[in-house]
This record gives C-alpha cells, sequence and structure tokens, in this order.
C-alpha cells in the first residue's frame, strides 16, 4: 500500500495528513511558527522556521511508514506571501505575508486610479495591500537597492518546493493570487509587472495545480527522511482547496473558513468579477474558479481578547490544564443572543473583504455600565460572523458584467476551520446566517483536498468529485428562527455603522502613526 501526505502551509502553522488512496486519515501533524510583527503594518514569517514546521510535521506522519511507501506530497498554502530571492535562490526578505500592510498608501492610491480597476478586470485580485503587486510596488518606492538584487520573485510554497526539489515553479491558483497574473490567458500579464516594476524572468515558471516533480534532492531525501523517488504535486492555494476538501465544489454552494483569518468561497465554472473589486476570483482547476472575499480577521481577533482582556482566565484555565479559548466560549454562552445590544465591528487588522481598506479599526458600540467581559467576549465571536455575512451576500447578486445571467444563488453552505471546534461558535454562524450549516468531522479540509490533486495527479482517481466520498462524516446544524430574527436587526445596525464609519478610518488610523 502507498500513501500520500498532503500539507497545508498556512500562517502561524503547517499542517501535514498522511491519507491512504480511499482519503482515510493514517495520522496527522500540527507544528506551530510566529508572525512577526515589528511594527504596527508588519505581518511576517520566517522561512527557515517554516521549512522547520515542514520538516518536524512530515517526519511525525511518515513515522513507521517504509519511505518507499509514501508516493508523493501535494501542498496547500496560504496566498498572497512573498519573498525575494538572490541569485543562488536564497532569501533576501523574510515571508511578507497577505497581512502586511505596509504598502497600504500605494493600495489606495493604485484603487483610485482607473488602472486599478483595469489589473483587477485582468486578473481578478482586488487591490489591496496583501497583494505582492502592490507589495513589489512598495518595495520599488521604499527599498529599491533590494529589488535590484532580486533575480527572483516566489511565495512560501514556491520557496519550499525549490528545497525540496530544485525546481523553481509556481502553479495557476498560487499565480492567480498575486496580482500579477492574467486569469484569461493564463501568463504573467505585462500591465502588472510594469506596474510591479519587475520582469517576467524574475518570475518562475508557470504550471497547472496538478503538476508533478519527479523526485526529491538527495539533501531533502535525507532531511524529510524519504524516498528521493518521492513526488512532489504542486497543489493550490488554501482558499481554492478549502472548497474542495468539504464538498463545495459546485455553484451555489457556499464554503466558509474561519481559522486565524477567515473568507467566503463559491464555485464557479468560469471567471466572474464583481463590478465594485470587492471579491476575487482565483483559479483552482479545469472549469473550477472561486469567487469570494478573506477577512483578516477570524480566530486572531479571539486570540486578542484571550491575552488583553481574559489574561486572569487564561492562566487560571492554563493552570487547571484546561484550554483558555473553552474558558473563554464557556463565559460567552452564558450570554443571551446579542450580547445585550452590545456590537463589535472586528477590524483589528483592517480588513480586505468586504471593506478593502487597511486603515480599518475595530470599534465596540453600545458599552454601558452594565457591560460584562462575556458580553464583551459574546459581541466578539458574534462580530466575526456578522462581518462574514456581509461578504456573503456580496456572493448571492448578479457581479458579472455583460453577462445577463444572475449569479446562482446559494442554497448549502459547508464550514471549516479551527473555529468549527466550538459548539457556540458553529450555533452562532449558523444562527446569524440563517442557513443550515455542514461541517465536516475532519477539519482539515485543504489537506484533503491537497491530497486528492496529488491522486489524480498519480492516476489513481480519474475525477475530483471523488473527494465527496471521502470528506467522511458531517454533522448539520439548523438556525433558530428567533436568533436569526434579532441577529438580523443587529446585523443591520451593524452595517449601517460600517458604512457610516468607513470614510473615517483613514482618520483614525492616522491618530497611532
Amino acid at each position: 500500500m502507498t500513501y500520500l501526505i498532503g500539507t497545508d502551509l498556512g500562517t502561524t502553522s503547517t499542517k501535514s495528513v498522511l491519507y491512504d488512496h480511499q482519503g482515510h486519515v493514517i495520522a496527522s501533524a500540527n507544528v506551530g511558527y510566529p508572525l512577526y510583527h515589528d511594527t504596527v503594518t508588519t505581518a511576517e514569517e520566517d522561512p527557515q522556521e517554516i521549512w522547520q514546521a515542514v520538516q518536524a510535521t512530515i517526519h511525525q506522519v511518515s513515522a513507521g511508514i517504509d519511505p518507499e511507501d509514501i508516493e508523493g506530497i501535494a501542498f496547500s498554502s496560504a496566498m498572497h506571501s512573498l519573498i525575494l530571492l538572490d541569485s543562488q535562490k536564497q532569501p533576501l526578505t523574510r515571508v511578507i505575508t497577505w497581512a502586511d500592510n505596509r504598502a497600504a498608501q500605494d493600495a489606495a492610491e493604485l484603487k483610485s486610479q482607473p488602472l486599478g480597476d483595469r489589473l483587477y478586470h485582468l486578473t481578478g485580485t482586488p487591490i489591496h495591500p496583501m497583494s505582492p503587486l502592490v507589495k513589489l510596488r512598495w518595495l520599488a518606492h521604499h527599498s529599491p537597492e533590494l529589488l535590484a538584487q532580486t533575480c527572483h520573485v516566489v511565495g512560501i510554497k514556491e520557496y519550499l518546493i525549490y528545497k525540496m526539489t530544485g525546481q523553481l515553479q509556481m502553479d495557476y491558483s498560487m499565480a492567480n493570487a498575486t496580482g500579477l497574473f492574467n486569469l484569461y490567458n493564463f501568463d504573467w500579464e505585462p500591465v502588472a509587472l510594469d506596474y510591479a516594476h519587475i520582469t517576467r524572468t524574475q518570475l518562475p515558471p508557470l504550471v497547472d495545480t496538478d503538476a508533478v516533480i519527479d523526485g526529491l534532492t538527495p539533501v531533502a531525501a535525507s532531511t524529510l527522511g524519504l524516498a528521493p523517488t518521492t513526488k512532489i504535486i504542486m497543489g493550490a492555494s488554501d482558499g481554492a482547496l478549502s472548497n474542495l476538501g468539504v464538498g463545495a465544489d459546485e455553484p451555489g454552494v457556499a464554503a466558509i473558513t474561519i481559522g486565524t483569518s477567515g473568507a467566503v468561497r463559491v464555485m464557479t465554472k468560469q471567471p466572474y468579477l464583481d463590478p465594485e473589486g470587492r471579491l476575487f476570483c482565483y483559479y483552482v482547476a479545469p472549469h473550477h474558479w472561486i469567487v469570494g472575499g478573506p477577512i483578516n480577521n477570524g480566530g486572531q481577533v479571539f486570540r486578542w481578547v484571550r491575552d488583553e482582556l481574559f489574561t486572569t482566565e487564561s492562566q487560571t484555565a492554563r493552570a487547571n490544564q484546561q484550554d483558555p479559548y473553552d474558558q473563554l466560549t464557556a463565559l460567552a454562552a452564558t450570554v443571551p443572543v446579542g450580547a445585550h445590544g452590545l456590537l463589535f465591528h472586528p477590524y483589528l487588522s483592517g480588513e480586505r473583504a468586504p471593506l478593502w481598506n487597511a486603515d480599518a479599526r475595530g470599534s465596540l458600540l453600545g458599552v454601558t455600565t452594565t457591560t460584562t467581559k462575556a458580553d464583551i467576549a459574546r459581541a466578539v465571536l458574534e462580530g466575526i460572523v456578522m462581518n462574514l455575512n456581509t461578504v456573503l451576500q456580496l456572493t448571492t447578486v448578479n457581479r458579472v458584467q455583460n453577462v445577463p445571467a444572475p449569479a446562482e444563488p446559494v442554497h448549502a453552505i459547508r464550514a471549516t476551520g479551527g473555529f468549527a471546534r466550538s459548539s457556540l461558535w458553529r450555533q452562532i454562524l449558523t444562527d446569524v446566517l440563517g442557513q443550515p450549516i455542514t461541517i465536516p468531522a475532519s477539519f482539515e479540509s485543504s489537506c484533503l483536498a491537497a491530497a486528492v490533486i496529488g491522486l489524480k495527479a498519480l492516476g489513481h482517481i480519474d475525477d475530483l468529485t471523488a473527494i465527496h466520498a471521502m470528506i467522511g462524516a458531517t454533522e448539520t446544524y439548523q438556525p433558530n428562527a428567533a436568533n436569526h430574527q434579532l441577529y438580523h436587526q443587529h446585523q443591520v445596525v451593524f452595517d449601517h455603522v460600517t458604512a457610516q464609519l468607513a470614510p473615517l478610518y483613514h482618520e483614525i488610523a492616522t491618530l497611532n502613526r
């Protein structure tokens, strides 16, 4: 029997899962690493720490398995990362992540110009400091000497695959998220390259998501404890694969993910673009595209609540060998729906969808002398979900230019991510959206989907729909009608306040500079 490893390169951890050809989980591992915030606008990772995490997770899941029986590794990765490499393919920078906002001013300027709209409609990538397109423009202005030394422009997945195979290439899915890729001709877009001040020769060759590299370098094989013949399957972005991994692979089925960040995505059979540039459109596989919006502020906001507002409670929980998050959600569960009228706008790290404003800031509204920390905990959970609901509504309107048919309405929702471990958060999601939510028992949807792309690439399955038989047990949660009605009232105010505050976010942000 042979096996396949699905590896997901996340923002704060790498996960690897060992699968058999039927998609059964044989072993799994998760190793974390820090996200470096040297300034309020900086968000970077250390590529060496991620490489060490990849090594550790692969060693853990392959323990006790004959190396010759591990046929390949297929990758999923967070989008929008940027690493500059020198002529020896050594990093000149850390990994500049999607959460880095240093290019906010460049993004704002581009967005205000006709060129910004043109680039969005060529690439499907919203104009925002998350995108390598705008990051490179910022580097050209602020570190021209660094860009002058740069021979290769890549992301974390491409860099790690190079370390494993000696080959540098990028799949269409990851390329699509750079803002440098033409989503119609599947090639680097000259207009984008000119804006970013880079050349085609600095970018990797482009391949499809099921492209296979035959074998590891001797050094990598020894380091990973795998056979030199182990194949590497390029895989795709974590967003694209998360849809596939929860069975949201047809029009009208939405996938919602809440991890460190979050996203709402629907699958389409052809590229679709929002006339106002609020939604992304990224390639997955032939006749598979995802349309949706990412949010910056998911689980990391609840982490902030844990670390800054519930320090004592968290210390007590740890002393009693309990998970602090369980303590927080238990407290939040004691508060009624709507958190006694408390509204939380979760924009602690700027925001992508639906605002696409790096200057967005969080706010807590409705505070009174009777407001408790438990109220705040619940309001934070509700605010994250109401923000996701705003994005979901954008995917249900007609987002297609020059195409008469409206977008297919969402009739089913699949959800995944770390939040799914919390019964309270699951119910809040269901009640806010007012639709049944189906959640797979396995949370590592991106790893599974990467492995399935690998199985297809290696000829073990004929079609990506085979994943439906592999997802395993699911559980569906039904909305409470009374709770949904109350949340709808809150949602109206939530959206109204956001619209009122949006013009002030830049002024508010400048107060902290």
